[in-house]
């Protein structure tokens, strides 16, 4: 698995764990919450990466919900389930405001996630939220 692959997973569990806490950010962007065995086999390029991303998902919070909440056909954004729900904030905070990164990178990259770690529906779900997202960016 590649270190980007790795960050992503990072950022998005970092992020869930921020939901789980009620918001509190206290050892969010240091990772205390990964053992230090796990932590130590992640390269600096991979810690850098998931910081960035967890770090400009919660400054831009607020333009990423919105993003995500205009693409949710009935359906309500207080009801999605908390792993999509991580997982699609970093994949959009990546589709509105990382343009170095491909679109369908990053699209792929949260299916695959969402194949690890959501419901067997999850990666449709998030696909097509992130699909829309991506076409509103397009030129």
């Amino acid at each position: 698995m590649g270190s980007r692959r790795k960050a992503r997973i990072l950022a998005f569990q970092s992020l869930f764990c921020h939901e789980l806490s009620g918001g509190r950010a206290e050892g969010l962007l240091q990772f205390s919450w990964v053992d230090e065995p796990r932590r130590t086999t992640m390269g600096e390029d991979t810690l850098s990466f998931a910081q960035l991303l967890v770090q400009g998902t919660l400054e831009r919070l607020q333009e990423v919900d919105g993003a995500i909440k205009r693409h949710l056909e009935h359906w309500d954004f207080s009801r999605l389930n908390k792993v999509d729900q991580a997982i699609l904030r970093v994949s959009a905070y990546c589709l509105l405001y990382q343009p170095s990164i491909p679109p369908s990178v990053t699209i792929d990259e949260a299916i695959d996630i969402a194949k690890e770690y959501g419901t067997d529906d999850s990666y449709r779900f998030i696909n097509g939220v992130l699909d829309g997202i991506r076409k509103d960016q397009a030129p």
